[in-house]
């Protein structure tokens, strides 16, 4: 199971170690700059401010848009009186049952 492992294979010790050292040397070379935070949050917080007022303009227009709809349905049903009030042909309201 636990095969010997060359030193010219890759997983062997001295692999992970030199892997270790090249990547410590590297991190070790890279300085951020003193206002690299600030900058980035900045930029994350108007993208953050930008899709809330897109949203909320979307919301908007959304709305206005099924409130007008709503009300043009309104506007073209028939003028005439509906079944709902009665037209005195059975409809309208309901008498009581000695009368």
């Amino acid at each position: 199971m636990n095969t010997p492992r060359t030193p010219g294979t890759p997983g062997a010790p001295d692999t992970e170690e030199r892997l270790q050292e090249a990547l410590e040397a590297l991190a070790g070379g890279v300085h951020a700059a003193p206002d690299a935070y600030r900058t980035a949050r900045g930029g994350w917080l108007r993208r953050e401010r930008r899709r809330r007022l897109v949203l909320a303009v979307l919301v908007t227009v959304v709305f206005v848009l099924a409130t007008l709809i709503g009300l043009w349905v309104l506007n073209q049903a028939p003028t005439g009186r509906g079944t709902v009030f009665g037209d005195g042909h059975g409809g309208g309201r309901p008498t009581a049952a000695g009368r």
